[in-house]
């Protein structure tokens, strides 16, 4: 026996721009060993025909709720907002997520292999954030990619009203902006006087929310901002040029507006989620269109259902409407692929058909970018998690 698979014949697209007819994907020990036309099958492997299907990376989506805020769970399974105070930053993401949430189920259906959970926007700062694949593990801990990758805030009418209605800081935009200003200066202050202690060689208490922001302020963690409007885009670049974040923009839906600003600064944009109502004032001016004049601008994107919002199986069929709103197709698939791997910072592992990176592969009936094309076959890390009820088992060893 042996773990080797080699997926022949489809029409392999890798995510980084390069599409090969009738190509072979070569897989061992979990990872990408080889993708061309011409490889030789290595004895005793697995042979998937991929004839007549297109045959993709993992898709990737960058901002979700996922096994955090569950499907069909009621307020059992809302976890995803610790929202008893304004500043949580201690909290992890990976703490909420049940696996066994259905909707891991539709990401596997929807070519979705790898997802960054983020704690919800209720809060100035909420959390940090964890990479996970789909499927793969008895718990979420054997699906962790990284385990905190990013420290989650929010700009807008998200906090405002969670705290608003208790009548309590923060109710306004200056008043969240107060909030995470404080909390950052408190955290320069706790590092100074740790590293202090740390050379006197004397005990110091460990606070774990203004230790995480800490590593946002070294740029361990990104600065995950979820902001709509303009003017609070401009808010989350000013406090990014105080405390030297390295930011990251969530939702974005009026970031076109500063579209050359972003560029400028390759400041990336996690846009969407594109098939929602505008359900709230900040959201008025969404359109995908807005995304394609940022790509336009050069600005770095990728695409979020922003699940539950909109479900996660969804996320390609949000990039077709991109597309038709005039997105290029390459940059539409590199924006669930590679893109999206690189601005979550898990491109050493995901996003692309390329040697050394995690065996997550995807066939597709046709072009994902079709909405009538379905997902056949699921494999991460080299292994099959998904077979769609119709497929045909192909193979041998």
């Amino acid at each position: 026996m042996t773990d080797a698979v080699a997926i022949v014949g489809g029409r392999v697209v890798t995510g980084l721009g390069e599409e090969i007819e009738s190509g072979t994907v070569l897989l061992s020990d979990g990872r990408i060993e080889a993708v061309g036309t011409g490889l030789a099958v290595p004895e005793g492997a697995r042979v998937i025909d991929a004839a007549g299907c297109w045959v993709l990376p993992g898709l990737i989506d960058p901002h979700s709720h996922i096994g955090a805020h569950e499907e069909a769970n009621g307020p059992a399974g809302f976890d995803g907002s610790e929202v008893s105070s304004p500043v949580t930053a201690g909290v992890r993401a990976i703490d909420a997520v049940n696996i066994e949430d259905i909707a891991f189920r539709d990401a596997l259906a929807g070519g979705i292999t790898a997802v960054v959970v983020k704690p919800g926007s209720g809060n100035p700062i909420g959390g940090q954030s964890v990479a996970i694949k789909t499927a793969g593990g008895r718990s979420v801990d054997e699906q962790v990619i990284r385990a905190a990758l990013g420290m989650k805030s929010a700009l807008g009418e998200n906090p405002k009203q969670a705290y608003g209605e208790r009548k309590q800081l923060p109710s306004t935009r200056l008043g969240i902006a107060l909030v995470i200003r404080q909390a950052l200066h408190d955290a320069q202050d706790y590092a100074v006087r740790r590293d202090k202690a740390r050379a006197d060689g004397t005990p110091f208490a460990v606070d774990l929310g203004k230790q995480a922001l800490t590593e946002a302020l070294d740029g361990t963690l990104t600065w995950e901002q979820h902001a709509h409007r303009h003017d609070d885009i401009a808010t989350a670049l000013r406090i990014a040029d105080e405390f030297g974040l390295r930011l990251v923009l969530n939702h974005g839906t009026e970031a076109h507006k500063l579209a050359g600003i972003l560029a400028a600064r390759d400041v990336p944009v996690i846009y969407g989620p594109i098939l929602s109502s505008r359900s709230k004032v900040e959201v008025r001016e969404a359109d995908p269109a807005n995304l394609a004049a940022l790509a336009a601008a050069g600005v770095r994107v990728a695409l979020t259902t922003d699940h539950p919002v909109v479900p996660i199986g969804l996320l390609a069929m949000q990039a077709a409407v991109a597309v038709r709103a005039g997105l290029p197709r390459e940059t539409a698939l590199a924006a669930m692929t590679s893109t999206a791997a690189a601005i979550a910072g898990i491109d050493d592992r995901v996003g692309a058909l390329e040697p050394g990176r995690d065996a997550d592969v995807v066939l597709w009936t046709g072009d994902p970018l079709d909405v009538a094309s379905t997902v056949r076959e699921v494999l991460i890390d080299g292994r099959t998690v998904y077979s769609a009820p119709s497929a045909a088992q192909e193979g041998n060893g």
